[in-house]
């Protein structure tokens, strides 16, 4: 697979006996930005848990042509959650801590920080445009001035492989529209491989290279100019042709 950060062979994952994604098989390349899309319910969520290792799993998940279990993930991959629970007003940290604990993943006991740390903390906030934040309690940003942060505390270790389960999905349009913004540059720009999970098939085309569909097993893996013009998607959603 060249330049292939991620693979999965068969992969099938199951909660008390149910089957939560069967049989799915799928590569992504350096430099991707991969949109997973499917119904409620379809393993979307269940996916990226199998792939940061959350949940165990049949089959075999390759990073770089490495095992799951031989890869240091948390040097290697940036994640994004819908939503931190700790976001509150009274969380009492700043922006610019929020964003420099991202590289805790990286260090070894005792974790301290450098201040090569902080440096990078700073570059990771200018890039998303919030360095006039830094000092601000974190509580008391907007739900999308909190979200660039939290993106902020994703890319400050440098991943080559950046996971977003849902981040836009509170947010309201021109938020979302401005992490989207955000989201493309690092990927377009910096080359940052992207796997977005979105309920929103219409919209992540706008800016996915490719898709991938879920209903508890593979329904569509391609190029996201052929998803709209699938044999496979058409007979699935039962229309002749899919909106744009």
């Amino acid at each position: 697979m060249p330049d292939g950060i991620i693979e999965a062979k068969n992969l099938c994952v199951r909660y008390r006996g149910v089957e939560a994604l069967s049989d799915l098989s799928f590569s992504v390349e350096k430099g991707d930005y991969l949109g997973i899309v499917g119904p409620n319910g379809s393993g979307k969520t269940s996916l990226v848990k199998a792939i940061l290792g959350l949940v165990p799993f049949d089959g075999e998940i390759l990073f770089s042509g490495m095992s799951l279990s031989s890869f240091t993930k948390s040097r290697h991959i940036g994640y994004l959650p819908q939503k931190m629970s700790f976001l509150d007003q009274r969380f009492p940290a700043s922006t610019r801590e929020i964003v420099v604990s991202g590289v805790y993943c990286c260090k070894k006991f005792p974790k301290r920080l450098s201040a090569e740390d902080w440096t990078a903390a700073d570059e990771a906030m200018k890039t998303l445009g919030i360095q006039d934040l830094a000092n601000r309690p974190i509580g008391r940003l907007s739900g999308g001035q909190q979200q660039r942060a939290l993106l902020a505390r994703a890319l400050v270790h440098h991943p080559e492989l950046l996971i977003l389960d849902e981040p836009t999905v509170a947010l309201d349009p021109l938020s979302r529209q401005s992490l989207h913004s955000s989201i493309e540059m690092l990927n377009r720009e910096r080359r940052v491989t992207v796997l977005m999970v979105s309920h929103d098939s219409v919209s992540i085309r706008g800016s996915a290279s490719k898709i991938l569909y879920l209903d508890k097993k593979l329904v569509f893996f391609g190029r996201t100019e052929d998803f709209g013009k699938s044999p496979r998607m058409l007979e699935y959603f039962g229309v002749a042709e899919m909106p744009s």
